[in-house]
């Protein structure tokens, strides 16, 4: 399948995390991970000395200790197996579960550890990527990781928000996931995004949270303007609507992520910003407008990308209209991008109509940027 997909110019990404299992009971097994790494000795221990078993969905798993000298050459060899395989990138899950009574070979505090063992987590993939690219120049790969602590946005190149709910709540939904995006991009996570759809549903007889059409549409709007756009199926495919249910949620994953193309050009210019100054990508309007009171009183209702794009995504079911606030600070014009009305007035709020497929987005008028944007959503018939 790699190699199919190769000819066609597309790359493979695929998955991995630092917790393993005891494949006993599996047939068919090409390598067992857990028993090599017991065999060496290189597993977090619990109190007696054996490896600690954490709980891990409907299974238990066996962690890596990663303050084992060992621990993180055996690692690299399975990620190299991967990428022997043709695969370019990966999903580097987990790393935020260390229990805080678990023995390390560094005999260190647990509970110091569980913080830094996210950090360990993103410099062994990190450190296996460049040696990788090294020996490839013309070659790149890329993992995205949830876990993290202070240090992790120096080893992990790309982040994403772990498992939402699929629905539209504040708490743990479509909304905290914009939520999520703002105060992480302030706290040095620069490169960072969710799963369209949200992850988490649940089927129960009198407790259900399935994904509706309405709400996988929302969310290809809102992660256009997100680093990076990408799909997920859930904990419950079937149970959920997906970008390749229908011919309109096809269609609409087509548009949008031809709207997320459009405005590459600028998505590169904001990532070498951030890499050198620590600048997010998406941006709480606070950061450009600090002396505007109602900007500060944002949370989810919209954002900045870089300093030219504002987005104010549909983020309620049934909506087509949303309230956008035009921040005072500046002595610029707004144009939205579908009809081209100005918006001229500083410090109000307006309504602005947001049917499916047409969010409510601007750009500064006379903005090159805003400009070079507009004119490649035409090239792409989407304007």
């Amino acid at each position: 399948m790699i190699e199919d997909l190769s000819a066609q110019k597309i790359k493979v990404m695929t998955y991995c995390n630092p917790c393993l299992a005891p494949m006993d009971e599996k047939k068919n097994v090409g390598r067992h991970l857990f028993e090599e790494a017991k065999k060496l000795d290189i597993l977090v221990k619990d109190k007696n000395g054996g490896p600690y078993m954490v709980p891990n969905t409907a299974f238990d798993v066996g962690m890596l200790d990663f303050t084992h000298p060992k621990a993180a050459a055996w690692f690299k060899q399975i990620l190299q197996a991967m990428v022997d395989d043709g695969v370019r990138g990966w999903m580097a899950d987990f790393g935020e579960g260390l229990p805080v009574d678990a023995c390390l070979y560094s005999g260190e505090d647990p509970i110091t550890a569980h913080n830094r063992y996210p950090e360990i987590w993103a410099r062994v993939n990190r450190e296996f990527v460049e040696e990788w690219e090294r020996s490839r120049p013309d070659e790149s790969l890329v993992f995205f990781m949830r876990a993290g602590f202070r240090d992790s946005p120096k080893w992990a190149s790309l982040f994403w928000e772990g498992d939402q709910m699929v629905s539209w709540q504040a708490n743990d939904g479509i909304k905290s996931a914009v939520v999520g995006l703002l105060s992480s991009g302030i706290s040095g996570y620069a490169f960072n995004h969710s799963d369209i759809g949200g992850y988490c549903a649940v089927s129960l007889p009198f407790f259900k949270y399935q994904r509706s059409e309405e709400l996988l549409l929302r969310w290809m709007e809102l992660n256009a303007f997100t680093t990076v756009f990408r799909t997920h199926e859930g904990n419950k495919p079937s149970c959920n609507s997906q970008f390749y249910s229908n011919q309109k949620t096809l269609s609409h994953f087509s548009r949008f992520a031809k709207i997320y193309k459009a405005w590459k050009f600028y998505r590169l210019q904001l990532v070498k910003e951030a890499s050198e100054k620590g600048l997010p990508v998406c941006r709480h309007l606070f950061l450009h407008y600090p002396k505007d009171e109602h900007a500060h009183e944002l949370r989810y209702e919209q954002f900045l990308v870089g300093s030219e794009i504002l987005v104010a995504p549909v983020l309620d079911k049934g909506k087509e209209v949303v309230k956008v606030y035009f921040p005072q600070g500046e002595s610029h014009v707004w144009k939205h991008v579908w009809t081209g009305k100005l918006h001229h007035k500083q410090g109000v709020e307006t309504w602005v109509e947001a049917p499916l497929g047409y969010p409510a987005i601007f750009v500064k008028d006379g903005s090159k940027i805003g400009e070079m944007f507009l004119e490649n959503l035409r090239d792409y018939n989407v304007l």
